[in-house]
């Protein structure tokens, strides 16, 4: 069985787009890489070429930061069929351009946040980002507290707004050298620790420090928002993910009919398994039956819970046509 994977990456603004194309086939039980290039148009003209193109381990690459179909291609073969090229030629500094797509996907950001990780008290020492579990936000408090001042005045502003008694947190060190994260509410002099807050004021704090992070990685990955937070308090976040994704891209898989509302067709996909069992996905924009709906008036997490989406009831086995109901 074969699987591909396309992706378009941009390495500097308004600069040539790099296309990275991967296929993947089980051979003796273990993955191979069996395709696997890089191409770009160096220039405003002419076809896109291959500066790195590689199958089964062995293939070749044109080196330098502005690479020319016409340069030559150095053979470099792989130790094994199932070694990217990607990840083995981006740690070489004559392959600046394979070394930015590797630093890219190296810096994907895909969040686990737990409450009960956060409650930790972890070694005093400010870190510049929130960890996949959120274990570090002491630190990444501290850090903001030091460096970004504004910043995380903008993060405690939100979190009031969103948790209207909540006064302030601080990260404090502790004699044995451990951070102390302390939430105080408007009504008490004393605050708590962290460890006594509830999970869903934990959860939105890592959240507005992971969308506001003032050099965010460039790609987030969130799964189910929804856990531990009030239905109410989804919207705002939804809106916080679309005002991130203005310096990153954000990608948020959800079951909740209350954080749908908050976002548009366009930014909505649907993904679905096919008879075959493979999964589908369709952007909810390109439905004339669900932009009927939304242009008189109706909600998408109305729609979906109501199953004009077509796909999404786990109690049925329907899938939705290649383009999409009412599509035509």
């Amino acid at each position: 069985m074969k699987n591909s994977m396309d992706g378009i990456f941009q390495r500097i603004p308004n600069s040539s787009l790099i296309t990275y194309h991967f296929e993947v086939e089980e051979k003796d039980g273990r993955p191979v890489a069996v395709v696997e290039w890089l191409r770009w148009k160096r220039g405003g003209y002419g076809a896109p070429f291959r500066f790195l193109d590689y199958a089964d381990g062995a293939g070749r690459v044109i080196s330098g930061e502005l690479p020319d179909k016409q340069d030559q291609r150095i053979e470099v073969p792989l130790s094994s069929p199932d070694t990217l090229a990607v990840n083995a030629l981006g740690q070489l500094a004559e392959n600046p351009r394979v070394v930015a797509l590797r630093n890219f996907i190296m810096g994907w950001h895909v969040s686990y946040l737990s409450s009960d990780d956060a409650r930790g008290q972890p070694e005093a020492g400010p870190q510049e980002q929130l960890s996949k579990t959120g274990d570090n936000l002491a630190n990444v408090i501290q850090f903001l507290s030091e460096e970004h001042p504004d910043r995380l005045d903008l993060i405690f502003g939100r979190l009031r707004e969103r948790i209207p008694k909540i006064h302030n947190v601080m990260a404090d060190q502790m004699p044995d050298g451990r951070l102390l994260l302390q939430i105080r509410d408007a009504p008490f002099e004393e605050p708590i620790m962290a460890r006594f807050a509830s999970d869903g004021t934990l959860k939105m704090l890592a959240y507005l420090v992971l969308m506001n992070d003032p050099i965010p990685p460039p790609f987030i990955g969130i799964e189910e928002p929804e856990n531990f937070l009030h239905p109410r308090l989804l919207y705002g976040l939804a809106e916080e993910c679309r005002e991130a994704s203005g310096s990153t891209q954000i990608l948020v898989t959800t079951h909740s009919p209350f954080f749908l509302d908050a976002v548009r067709p366009n930014e909505v996909h649907v993904l679905w398994r096919d008879e075959s069992g493979y999964t589908r996905s369709q952007s909810l924009d390109q439905n004339n039956r669900i932009m009927a709906f939304m242009d008189a008036g109706a909600s998408l997490g109305d729609l979906w819970t109501e199953g004009h989406f077509g796909v999404g009831d786990p109690l049925t086995e329907g899938g939705m046509p290649v383009g999409g109901e009412g599509a035509n």
